[in-house]
Order: structure tokens, then sequence, then C-alpha cells
């Protein structure tokens, strides 16, 4: 593929450099993680990225049915000039515009007839970034496995999930204030 490596540098999607690591599993057309993603940077501005590490991870789950292809896509933005903020472009984007990438019920409405290209038009579309040559690398199946791998062995089962230094912390919203976070993370 011209222009992008074939083994690309999938840039983590990690923000802050404090002691504390702070880690969110997210679906992103999942609305509760929507809303707890729109929050990281206010809480990445209060804490001061010297005291947090924010670690975003991919919990894909099935009921979102395009949620292979938008985590896939996502990550190959994050092959792309600009990293992780490229990648951060494309999922804030995706839910800007989540119900467009949903089923009505997670099993009719107009998404029965798209298709993962349609997907990620869209995608394209909403953000900007062109992402149909990232897509196609074979890299990014390897870190699709380990976001799910990852999940797995800490026993994640819903978006958002929320760890603490490497412990679930089942206390944390998405619908939570900064301020309770912050409260929970550093207590």
């Amino acid at each position: 593929m011209p222009g992008i490596s074939a083994s690309p540098h999938i840039d983590p999607l990690v923000w802050g450099h404090g002691p504390r690591l702070f880690e969110i599993f997210v679906e992103p057309t999942c609305p509760f993680s929507v809303r707890a993603l729109g929050k990281l940077d206010a809480l990445l501005r209060q804490v001061g990225e010297e005291r947090i590490t924010v670690r975003i991870l991919f919990q894909s789950q099935p009921w979102h049915m395009f949620s292979g292809v938008i985590v896939r896509a996502i990550l190959a933005a994050s092959t792309l000039k600009g990293g992780k903020e490229t990648a951060r472009r494309v999922m804030d984007a995706v839910g800007a515009h989540r119900e467009e990438f949903e089923f009505t019920n997670h099993c009719a409405g107009p998404n029965m007839d798209a298709t993962p290209n349609d997907i990620l038009r869209r995608m394209e579309q909403y953000s900007g970034v062109a992402l149909e040559e990232a897509f196609a690398l074979p890299d990014l199946q390897s870190a699709i496995k380990w976001h799910c791998k990852y999940a797995r062995q800490n026993g994640i089962h819903v978006s958002p999930t929320f760890m603490v230094d490497g412990l679930i912390d089942p206390a944390i919203s998405s619908g939570d204030s900064v301020d309770a976070w912050i409260e929970r993370i550093f207590s």
C-alpha cells in the first residue's frame, strides 16, 4: 500500500504521564461510553497530566452491530499522522453521531442495509480523516486481539468499565461528575 508502512506504529490511546493509571474500557457507539469519553479532557485538565495517565481501551460488544468495524477504524486512525489525536478525532466523530452507527433495538432500522464500507465512509465524512487505506493494515488484527485479551483477563464485561491502577472500580460511573471521578481515583 503506498504511503503506509507494512508494519505501522499503532499509537496507544494514552494521555498524561502521571503515576496514577486510569483505564477506561469503551465501546465507541455505547451512549454511556460516549458520555464518559466526553469527560476525559476535563479530568486531565483538573488533575494535571503529571499526576495521571489515562488509557482508552476497547470493549467491542456484539449487540453494537458495527462495533468491530468501528474499533478497527479508530485503531487504523492511530497509525496515521497525528497518531492518537487522529484516533481521538475519529472516535469523537462517531460519538457525536452515534445513533447513525447503531441499529434500532440492536436488530432493525436503516443500518440493516449498510455495509462496512458504508460505515467507514460515514466515519471519514464526520471526522475528515481518510481511513480506507489504513483500515486494510494487517497489523491491526493484533492490536484488536490485544484489546480483547486485555479486557477478558481483567474480567471486563460492560462498557464503560473503569480501572484504577489495575483494579476495576465499579463505583465509577459515566454519569458521575469529573469531581466524583477524581475523588474515587485518588482515594
